[in-house]
């Protein structure tokens, strides 16, 4: 297995941090590290990454144990943890020289490999520019470059598309779905599902530092049961109508929009959506439309993460 974690933990005092984590993610695999803000994914990775220690527990990259070994366990792993900050009055050309020669690679390879990852990340025409210049979106896809400079196995990217504009996040995104084709292995952090469901094989859904649940994102898709149906009928709906919808069978909850439209959140699928619409139609109301609205996927995340608050 390319990444292993075994019950992992972090305090900060009181706080913990990381609380028993243990998750795998084999060779090849693009896997979202997905949570809200205080989650604990920040802290895992600086874990792996050796930039702060564990209160307990174990994390293998490549098989080496990274917190015995991290100078060992790291070389075979790219990163970009946090906000990428470079010398403004570098190059592309010259940052990545730089950071080649702390790495102890030799001069011709670290000029190969710089064309080769400027190409990757689509900053070729600005190799020479100074990164004083340049834009957040840019400056991300340089740290990418820079993690990808030593061709490592493993790929940690720390939150990648955070402050970004919509474009800079559509481009970050293409990248990491380029690097996945390459039969990368990418362990990425995230609090946005759709950015989740655009790139990754699997997501691992972690809050208050613990692990909720860990498929692939198709077994995720399949174990939803909740969905969201819009109801439009023809004439007033009744408050008293509303309460009687919140007692049926498999029903969680009911939102009014105005005075002909609400929202069931369901627990079911086809089925239950057909059990719905015929009971609100036994009930005497004239349904002019009855549709699904949202994502199942993100309705199971957000319901997750109010069950472990």
């Amino acid at each position: 297995m390319m990444i292993e974690i075994q019950n992992l933990t972090k305090d900060f005092g009181a706080i913990k941090a990381v609380d028993d984590l243990s998750l795998i993610v084999p060779e090849g695999i693009t896997c979202g590290f997905l949570g809200p803000n205080g989650a604990g994914k920040t802290t895992t990775i600086k874990i792996l990454t050796n930039l702060i220690s564990a209160t307990g527990g174990k994390a293998f990259l490549h098989g080496v144990d990274a917190i015995a070994h991290p100078k060992e366990a790291l070389s075979h792993v790219g990163a970009v943890v946090e906000t990428p900050e470079f010398y403004p009055y570098l190059t592309p050309v010259e940052t990545l020289a730089y950071l080649g020669r702390i790495r102890g690679m030799h001069h011709d390879e670290i000029k190969s490999r710089s064309n080769e990852v400027l190409g990757e990340v689509k900053l070729e025409q600005w190799r020479t520019t100074r990164i004083g210049k340049f834009s957040k979106g840019m400056k991300q896809r340089l740290a990418i470059a820079q993690a990808l400079l030593h061709e490592p196995d493993i790929l940690i990217l720390d939150e990648p598309t955070t402050g970004l504009d919509p474009r800079g996040m559509v481009e970050v995104r293409e990248i990491i779905r380029n690097l996945k084709r390459q039969n990368y292995t990418i362990f990425m952090s995230s609090h946005l599902l759709v950015e989740v469901q655009e790139v990754c094989d699997k997501a691992a859904l972690i809050d208050h530092g613990k692990l909720l649940v860990y498929d692939s994102m198709d077994n995720l898709k399949k174990l939803t049961k909740l969905g969201k149906i819009e109801v439009t009928v023809l004439g007033q709906v009744q408050d008293a109508f509303l309460n009687i919808v919140r007692e049926l069978k498999n029903v969680r909850a009911v939102e009014r929009i105005n005075g002909s439209i609400f929202i069931v959140t369901l627990e079911g699928q086809s089925n239950e959506m057909a059990e719905l619409l015929s009971a609100i139609q036994g009930m005497g109301a004239k349904v002019a439309s009855f549709s699904q609205v949202g994502l199942p996927l993100e309705l199971m995340y957000m319901d997750l993460v109010k069950e472990s608050r």
